[in-house]
């Protein structure tokens, strides 16, 4: 993503000059509540927040400020675990993307952007992803929510049909450059489908998070179970520690890249497409344990 902020001694503002913008992947009803969240972003120190329904777990099952809205609902119908939490959390969306509604104003749709996952449960149900997507998406109703896909096998025809039906998409758990590119390819069909409704694509904004860390934590201990059985490459694995993450993202954004240069310029020839669509790697690696771009 791109942000445009006032630059100075604090690292994540500067983060702007570079055209990369923060989020934060937190979210809690006591956190937005006592104004903590728009502190964060009147300061310029993020310009977006992420969501998981791990993250929802553990702010829902610690202390009390969920409560209320709880026995509210309760008391007038009943619902099953999922249905609840998920009517909780949609309830916090709103709230978090009221809070970055003048981020995404002043970059006219380029930042500021909250997301929200679908259920889990959902993974390797393709239908049942498309199906839920669009439901968040009224159900939030608001122009800055981001629709959280896995980019399992059965989820990325998901998330060429949501992009098509005008619905912002964060692409969620991409490891390895295989998944990115198949990432890449539904983004782009996505669009292409969009535009031949008739649909504006000036709406429609969409990121990739491609996970880093967790890579690491996967090579690392590899490496080090090799090392302790006294390999013969033990000095070269030494080596490789805490890099091969890094390596593959960098492969990742590079690909990004190619996908928005003359090999598909073709499928950029469409007037109502807003440049900021190709900034960097389409759909892309976020900061943290991930790394994002725009798509």
């Amino acid at each position: 993503m791109t942000a445009s902020v006032p630059t100075g001694s604090n690292p994540l503002q500067a983060l702007a000059t570079v055209h990369q913008s923060p989020w934060l992947d937190f979210i809690r009803r006591a956190f937005v509540e006592d104004g903590s969240l728009a502190q964060l972003v009147n300061s310029g120190d993020i310009r977006g927040v992420t969501s998981n329904p791990a993250i929802f777990e553990k702010a829902m099952g610690e202390g009390t400020e969920y409560d209320p809205q709880m026995r509210d609902i309760l008391a007038h119908e009943t619902l099953s675990p999922g249905a609840l939490y998920e009517r909780l959390a949609v309830t916090d969306i709103q709230a978090a993307a009221r809070v970055l509604a003048p981020v995404y104003e002043q970059t006219k749709g380029r930042d500021g952007f909250v997301s929200l996952e679908v259920s889990p449960y959902l993974a390797r149900d393709e239908a049942g992803t498309a199906h839920e997507a669009a439901r968040l998406w009224a159900d939030v109703n608001a122009p800055n929510l981001m629709i959280k896909i896995p980019a399992t096998p059965q989820s990325i025809p998901a998330i060429r049909q949501t992009i098509a039906a005008g619905i912002n998409v964060n692409v969620t758990l991409i490891f390895s450059l295989a998944a990115y590119r198949d990432v890449v390819e539904a983004w782009l069909s996505g669009l292409e489908d969009l535009k031949a409704r008739g649909g504006d694509l000036s709406r429609v904004a969409s990121v990739a998070s491609f996970f880093v860390s967790r890579i690491d934590g996967k090579i690392d201990a590899a490496i080090d179970r090799r090392i302790n059985a006294g390999d013969k490459d033990a000095q070269s694995l030494r080596d490789l520690r805490g890099k091969v993450a890094i390596a593959n993202a960098k492969m990742a954004y590079a690909t990004g890249r190619t996908s928005c240069r003359p090999r598909a310029g073709k499928r950029w020839k469409m007037p109502e497409h807003r440049p900021s669509a190709c900034c960097g790697p389409p759909p892309a690696p976020r900061t943290k344990p991930t790394a994002t771009s725009c798509m």
